[in-house]
């Protein structure tokens, strides 16, 4: 009699320093030092996204593949880097600028990145609000009729069910004053099947709808993930895409010009490079501000403009966004202002002083 066959197990999500250490991602004499990392900071790596993973090093694995220096905090580093804490009237919002608000309806991710500014907070234990209090942040947005944008962040919120999402939505829906509602997710490129029929349902409003995608290199950008993106394009949401400028992952001209177009070849404007946040241990990821200047400034004329992100420094302490793009503006000395064009040469703007 034949001996009955166990059917294959489907491929899950490394969690653990054992899991890295059976897909041979890390090697036995690191696993030591990751045990200590893994106190600290969670690990969560999709199959979606570990199919991608060619070396630990590569701009993939680098991204989230623990590593032992995150145990080390740079005297320049912040566990609240850009102020969440301090700007948060009740559990789950942030209000940091007068007309739009953050809504965090759990602190759960399909990927945890090894950059993140929120990685003090976000993980396993940070669950999702509990009715009462998704109620409470609800009715503040309610009460607040002078926010006008809503951007639904985390954690990562198309970790929702579809049905919770819906509710949400709905409320959304019901306040007047609310026109605008955005969904920041890394979903699409980390664990696409996620963002199925139903959910990409679930995001369907009569308000104007954006989807910002978190992408970092242009391999993130799979079939399967642009398929998971046309769910939510087909219902006419417009993508956005966000990045944050890596070391060893995009901060290469070609590195960027490549994420850049694979962006605008899937449909989804580039939209914001973040400079990085200065949260713990991230240090070995910071790339300075004038290189990333000289970086940007050197697609310049070999992008299209759609292709042109707004370089961004989220001031420290919660003091907002600002552009810190290339300057292409130099007084002359003859006091007038002269344009740097994309070859470097400069000329003269004959009605416009310095």
């Amino acid at each position: 009699m034949a001996l009955p066959v166990n059917p294959p197990q489907p491929p899950r999500t490394l969690r653990s320093v054992a899991d890295l250490l059976a897909a041979g991602l890390i090697t036995p004499a690191q696993a030591p030092a990751l045990e200590n990392v893994a106190q600290h900071y969670a690990t969560a790596i999709p199959p979606a996204f570990a199919d991608l993973i060619e070396t630990p090093d590569d701009p993939i694995g680098r991204q989230v593949i623990p590593d032992a220096a995150e145990c080390h905090t740079d005297p320049t580093e912040d566990p609240d880097p850009i102020g969440d804490d301090a700007l948060s009237p009740v559990p789950g919002i942030v209000h940091r600028y007068a007309d739009r608000a953050l809504l965090k309806p759990l602190l759960v991710c399909p990927l945890y990145c090894r950059f993140c500014f929120r990685r003090e907070h976000v993980g396993p234990g940070g669950g999702v609000l509990d009715e009462a209090a998704l109620v409470r942040a609800l009715d503040w947005l309610r009460t607040h009729t002078d926010i006008h944008e809503v951007v639904m962040t985390g954690g990562d919120p198309l970790m929702l069910s579809a049905r919770r999402m819906r509710m949400i939505m709905q409320a959304l829906e019901g306040m007047t004053h609310i026109h605008t509602i955005r969904i920041h997710s890394r979903v699409p490129v980390a664990d696409p099947d996620r963002l199925d029929e139903a959910m990409a349902a679930a995001l369907e409003t009569t308000r104007s709808m954006w989807l910002v995608l978190h992408v970092n290199h242009a391999r993130e950008l799979t079939p399967a993930a642009r398929a998971a993106i046309r769910r939510v394009q087909a219902r006419a949401i417009p993508v956005l895409g966000q990045s944050v400028l890596l070391r060893g992952v995009n901060d290469t001209p070609e590195a960027l010009e490549a994420l850049l177009r694979a962006q605008v070849a899937a449909r989804i404007r580039p939209y914001y490079l973040h400079q990085l946040d200065p949260a713990p241990g991230t240090a070995r990821f910071h790339v300075p501000i004038r290189e990333g200047q000289r970086l940007l400034a050197s697609l310049r004329g070999r992008v299209t403009g759609i292709a042109w992100p707004t370089y961004v420094l989220d001031i420290p302490g919660g003091h907002g966004k600002v552009p810190i793009g290339p300057d292409y503006l130099r007084t002359g000395p003859d006091g007038m202002l002269h344009a740097l064009a994309p070859d470097g040469t400069l000329h003269r703007l004959a009605r416009e002083r310095g």
